[in-house]
């Protein structure tokens, strides 16, 4: 396993959550990373990406202000700090990876997926 998510679980409306994701690999401390979702009979949607060094980060609308992604190379490790949690955001979360310069949106961008982790928010 190349991408290990975890942090998941089950939260009220309004609680908070941090999703971290473990890359098995140095090599990805040069990758562009980043959190895609998908709900119950919805496809896959992007929700944020940060780049290699961590200066450059991108939020689907959805998420923005509520959100945060960063990383810490030295752990070879991706996080998404979720606030303010709503029902909608009720997905598999999945780690992504790619060798790109710039963080992408769309999911075929993305090379490496990792198995995903249930975030349920409850009303």
């Amino acid at each position: 396993v190349q991408l290990q998510a975890s942090g998941g679980g089950l939260v009220q409306a309004g609680g908070s959550l941090r999703l971290s994701c473990a890359a098995s690999r140095r090599a990805f401390n040069s990758a562009v990373m980043g959190w895609f979702r998908q709900a119950p009979g919805k496809e896959r949607e992007f929700v944020s990406a940060i780049s290699w060094g961590g200066g450059s980060t991108t939020y689907a609308d959805s998420v923005k202000g509520r959100f945060t992604i960063s990383r810490d190379n030295a752990k070879n490790t991706v996080y998404l700090q979720m606030n303010s949690l709503r029902p909608e955001d009720t997905a598999v979360y999945y780690c992504v990876a790619t060798f790109s310069s710039i963080p992408p949106v769309v999911a075929g961008q993305y090379d490496y997926w990792g198995q995903g982790t249930q975030v349920t928010v409850s009303s």
